[in-house]
């Protein structure tokens, strides 16, 4: 990307962009549709960015970095902020020295996700202020408010995008300032940060103090916007809904909220008792609906039918009229989504159908064996349930049936979140066994080709020490440890269903979309080692 006064930037790049101006030391995170592109721009355009196994890690190195004076971004899906809930929570308490920004990309009507989920939930149960852009030149400027507003208050802060903001472009205007570079240094602050009861008692008690102050700020409308047009209808609003309520009601008055937890509810007050009516057009859950009516103001709000998938101008109309949505007209159903034609783990999918296996699946380009011709796969939840569904079946059924069940997994999903399941499957071994597919196609195929900790590259595709999951198998003490081609998988397979021990069977080869870049990606490591050498 080619950085200019005027841009032409999507959300996602307008971060980015934001965080190499703002002096960002360190940005990390785990790939995830619709969020995937702000680390790949940042390291893009010189920034340092980085991959990391799963984005509960990914936020902890970010809030290390924090604690250490520097500022940290950490970015994932909005499922990923459900793994990343734990350090989340307990960061409210500690705060943070230097900024922490999270982004959390939202999947309304779940594009590529599987569930619909609604992140402004966890500002509110964390306790963290949430910033909500309605556009890229939002995402670009809100970034770096977000940032002061870390380190005025020592807080991380919830940067809440949704795969329209992510993903369409806007103009963006730079004006090329950026923020004074953070000096990383070490500062002991034991009562601070180690979270032991006595302490985080009071952590939490100082939260709340910075969350009410945050508030007060906040009433002063510097991240908000009040449009006074026809008084008559008045709309509260924030992020993208803002672009759907101006298309769909361009003489109404708003006021667009960009801050969105706390609320600045004597701003939001005053502003319903300026119209006539008022009503709130928000995707998703009725986060700002609850908190409006909570404090006793009167709103009017969308119906429950609304509550799905994105909003559009001509939703937003029905809203604004008060009418149900009526019954969505049956459309031509388009192509369904299949594994690519040259996949070489294709075959997998055929045999476990052909062997009638009852199969755990998991999240990654594999779970399209679900679909026709296949229709090989029987579960999938989360990121590495697949292990953990499994052993539950194999403990559960009858021990023919039991022996049916096979838990499939990918490469890049195992070392996200497959490692745990491993090691339960060691320690509480069904009495049938069990069998573990890794589908090895050495990439993260689905989110667009990314590497992760077993490619042995990084997120620049630079070499790396590379994590050996069959020796990390073998280490925690399996049984059988086989790495086969997905040709020979069949009778692998075949005996590792016949046994009663504990068998990982690594399915290995490229995806057929990764494998000239991986191919590319060798040969410049090797060339820059060779002249490495000759200049030694």
């Amino acid at each position: 990307m080619k950085i200019a006064e005027r841009m032409l930037l999507s959300g996602n790049e307008a971060v980015a962009l934001a965080a190499l101006r703002s002096g960002v030391n360190l940005g990390v995170g785990y790939p995830g549709t619709p969020s995937t592109e702000i680390l790949e721009t940042l390291g893009e355009i010189g920034g340092r960015a980085q991959w990391s196994p799963n984005e509960k890690v990914a936020l902890e190195v970010a809030l290390g970095v924090s604690f250490s004076g520097g500022r940290a971004l950490a970015t994932m899906k909005h499922v990923g902020l459900n793994v990343a809930a734990d350090p989340l929570f307990t960061a409210a308490y500690t705060g943070v020295d230097s900024a922490l920004v999270i982004v959390s990309a939202d999947d309304p009507g779940m594009a590529s996700s599987q569930n619909e989920q609604d992140n402004r939930r966890y500002a509110e149960a964390a306790g963290l202020p949430m910033i909500e852009p309605a556009d890229s030149q939002e995402a670009y400027d809100f970034f770096m408010q977000a940032v002061k507003l870390s380190e005025r208050w020592n807080i991380p802060v919830l940067f809440r995008l949704t795969t329209r903001i992510c993903h369409s472009k806007t103009v963006v205007q730079c004006d090329g300032a950026t923020m004074p570079a953070a000096t990383p240094a070490f500062r002991r602050d034991i009562k601070g940060r180690v979270m032991i009861p006595g302490y985080a008692r009071l952590a939490h008690r100082r939260l709340r103090s910075k969350l009410a102050a945050i508030s007060e700020w906040n009433e002063e409308g510097e991240l908000s916007e009040t449009v006074l047009h026809d008084r008559s209808l008045g709309i509260i609003t924030s992020g993208v809904c803002a672009m759907h309520v101006r298309e769909a009601a361009p003489r109404a008055s708003m006021l667009k909220l960009g801050l969105t937890y706390p609320l600045p509810m004597r701003q939001i007050a005053e502003f319903i008792q300026n119209v006539e009516r008022c009503v709130v057009v928000e995707e998703g859950d009725p986060f700002l609906v609850d908190a409006i009516r909570a404090a006793g103001l009167k709103i009017d709000s969308k119906s429950e039918s609304f509550r799905f998938g994105e909003l559009n101008s001509e939703r937003v109309r029905l809203i604004l009229q008060g009418e149900e949505e009526p019954d969505a007209v049956p459309r031509k159903p388009g192509k369904p989504p299949q594994l690519c034609p040259g996949c070489p783990h294709r075959n997998v999918f055929q045999i476990l159908h052909d062997m009638d296996c009852i199969v755990s699946g998991d999240i990654g380009c594999y779970t399209l064996g679900v679909m026709p011709p296949f229709e090989a796969m029987d579960t999938c939840v989360c990121m590495g349930a697949s292990l953990g569904v499994g052993l539950g079946l194999r403990h559960s059924l009858p021990a023919d049936e039991a022996r049916r069940v096979v838990s499939v997994i990918g490469d890049s999903t195992f070392i996200h979140s497959g490692i745990t399941g491993l090691v339960e499957m060691v320690y509480n071994p069904p009495a049938t066994g069990h069998v573990v597919l890794i589908l090895d196609n050495g990439t993260t195929a689905m989110t667009g080709l990314q590497e992760h900790p077993a490619t042995g590259r990084t997120l620049d595709h630079h070499r790396t020490r590379q994590v050996s999951m069959e020796r990390l198998a073998e280490s925690i003490g399996l049984d059988s440890v086989e790495v086969v081609e997905p040709g020979a998988m069949e009778p692998a397979l075949t005996a590792a269903l016949a046994r009663n021990d504990l068998s990982l069977i690594i399915v290995r080869r490229p995806c057929v979309l990764a494998a000239g870049k991986i191919r590319q990606y060798e040969k410049a490591i090797a060339e820059d080692a060779a002249c490495a050498s000759c200049a030694e």
